[in-house]
Order: structure tokens, then sequence, then C-alpha cells
């Protein structure tokens, strides 16, 4: 037990109740699904959750089942004075933040940017902060400023309402001049699409990449998505269509992208990337390509290579070979000396040669 990490919960749940019947079809915001979320990451011993009550009377009766704090920050009608329920509950987690050395998680469910400055403040307090809210009343400079950010709306067990149509206003009546086609049929709400597995595979390899450069030690799939959550809080690998992000990095092996190596703890292997094998392959499809293109000494613009290239090998990406551009691998296959590569004021663009004679 020592080893879990110490959660505290603190809700905005103005916000979050709000941001769920606006946002998310009337729906009535549930707490076990971030609860489930969280049970997950570490053993929640403070839930506290900030509101105006009186506005909340069954969801309070669902908190309280849920061994919820209440804290009650009653609030005057028809005033714009700043929510108090923000005021309190930023003074209480920073007491907490001092006081109890033991908590070393805070979860801040709200999607509100004024508590960006309390997420600095605990992070420099070395603590880690976890975000929640809903997805489209969440403001965009919120997640950057945690170290995860949670949408509530891809939370297992959240279960969104189909959104109702609007009725329009009715139309007078036109002499048809064609027999009336038949009512068409509503179409099926369907799952958003799972994202892009390419970009998924390019921010992976590029991570790895980085890692093995500036790591002293082999590179581990808990570094590795720790690593991902620095880059964008918002990461989930559930957003890509995988239930866990071991079984995405065996997709990825699976691929070729990757490979996974045993590790020192187990559920915990190694990840690199192919060797070195592949990256000699495509300096020397580059080096092929450039020589055919240069027709005797004729220079090759950088400019619109990559897509001959790409006539050459279909499946050809600098990405999964760990290259961020065409240009960061076309220097390393000049470093390599597989091509001459050269920066021309003339052209405004870098210059490809055939490589030397030796």
């Amino acid at each position: 037990m020592d080893q879990e990490e110490r959660i505290a919960l603190f809700l905005d749940y103005e916000n979050l109740a709000i941001g769920a019947r606006e946002h998310l079809g009337g729906m009535v915001f549930d707490l076990r699904p971030v609860a489930d979320a969280l049970a997950e990451r570490g053993r929640v011993v403070v839930r506290r959750a900030y509101a105006d009550w009186s506005y909340f009377d069954e969801d309070r009766r669902m908190l309280t089942r849920s061994h919820v704090e209440l804290i009650d920050i009653p609030q005057r009608m028809g005033t714009s004075r700043k929510n108090a329920a923000d005021i309190k509950m930023t003074v209480d987690a920073l007491e907490l933040a001092f006081e109890r050395q033991y908590v070393s998680t805070f979860v801040l469910c709200t999607g509100d940017s004024d508590f960006t400055p309390l997420v600095d403040k605990l992070r420099a307090l070395n603590k880690r902060v976890i975000g929640v809210g809903v997805e489209r009343s969440t403001s965009a400079l919120l997640p950057p400023a945690c170290d995860e950010f949670l949408f509530y709306d891809h939370l297992d067990g959240v279960e969104i309402p189909p959104s109702r149509p609007r009725r329009g206003r009715p139309v007078k009546a036109v002499e048809p001049i064609s027999p009336a086609p038949a009512e068409p049929t509503p179409e099926p709400v369907v799952d958003a699409p799972a994202r892009d597995t390419e970009t998924l595979s390019t921010l992976v390899v590029q991570t790895v990449s980085g890692l093995q450069r500036s790591a002293s030690g082999p590179v581990t799939a808990s570094t590795v998505k720790r690593t991902l959550l620095r880059k964008d809080p918002t990461f989930n690998e559930a957003d890509y269509g995988f239930r866990a992000f071991g079984e995405l990095l065996r997709h990825l092996a699976g691929t070729g992208v990757i490979e996974l190596g045993d590790g020192q703890a187990k559920g915990d292997p190694e990840v690199s990337l192919p060797e070195h094998g592949d990256r000699e392959a495509a300096f020397g499809l580059l080096s092929t390509v450039v020589t055919d293109l240069a027709a005797g000494a004729a220079p090759v613009a950088l400019s619109g290579l990559k897509n001959k290239v790409r006539k050459v090998a279909p499946d050809f990406s600098e990405k999964k070979l760990g290259y961020r551009s065409f240009l960061q691998f076309a220097k390393a296959a000049a470093t390599a000396g597989s091509i001459g590569l050269a920066w021309s004021p003339d052209a405004d663009d870098y210059l490809l040669t055939p490589p030397r004679e030796s």
C-alpha cells in the first residue's frame, strides 16, 4: 500500500453538472465513471465537492452515497461576483497540499481555466495533477497545464444519450410535380471513428527515438506512456481503439513499427525501434533515387523528392524510422555518406547529389 498513489479529489460540481447537461444530451453527471478511472491510478483518500447544493438536491444524494464531502457555498441570485465555490476549492486544495504530504495526486474535476494557476502551484509543490472535464465545456488552456487530463465524455461507463433532432417550422404545402418520395429513414447513431493509427505510429516512434537518445538505460513501456502524457495530457489509447497501452504497443510491434523485449518489471516491457538495418536500407533507397534523378552531375532539389521516393517505395515513411521530417532523414543519410547535401541560396532549397565514389 505504501507504493500506492494517494489521491485527493476536488469537484467543481456546478461546472461539471452544467457541462454535462448542456453538451451531453441533457444527461446528469455521474461520479462512478470518474471513480473507476481513479481507482486504476491509486487510492482516493479525500473526496470533496463544491456547489450551492440547494440547486442539486438529487445529485447531493448520489454524491453522499459515494462518500463525497459536500461543501455548501450558497450563492446570491443575480450577482456577478466571483464564484465563491472556486475560491474555497482553491484554498482547500492548497491547504491540503501543505498539511498532508502523503497526498501525491490532486484530481481537479472542472473545465474552468481559472484553476490553471492552482494547477501550476500544485505541480510546483511536486504534486501530480489530473484534470477531468466535459470536452466541449473545457477551456483549451487547462488540459496542457495538467499532468493528465481525462475528458468525462470518453470515460468508460459514460453513456451519452443521442441528441434529439430539432423540429423546424412547418412549411406551406406546394403542389407536387412528381410523386412525393418516401420519408427518409433516420441514420443510425454511430460511434466516432478511432483516430488515425498512422499518426499514432509517428507519435510513438518519435517519443521512443527521443528517449533512446536521452535515457541512460533501456526505455520501458511505462516511461513511454508517461512521456506521451507529458506531450499531450489528453492522450488516451482508447481514442485509437485500444483497451490498454500494452495492447497498443503489441499492435505497433506486430506491424514492425517498434520492438518489445522483456523488462526488469513484469508487465513493463522494454520498447525499442527496429535495428538500424532498416535505416541503412532507406538510406540506400534515397541514394538510388537521387542518383537516377541526377543524371550525371545535376543536383536534385529536396522539395518534392519525398514524393519521388514514394513512387519507388509507396510504404516509405521517415517517421517510422524515427525522424521528425524528411529533411532530418536526408541529413542523417548525408552524415552516413549515402548522399551529398548542401544548402543553395540561389535555389533557396537543399540540393542533394549522389555519393562520391571512394
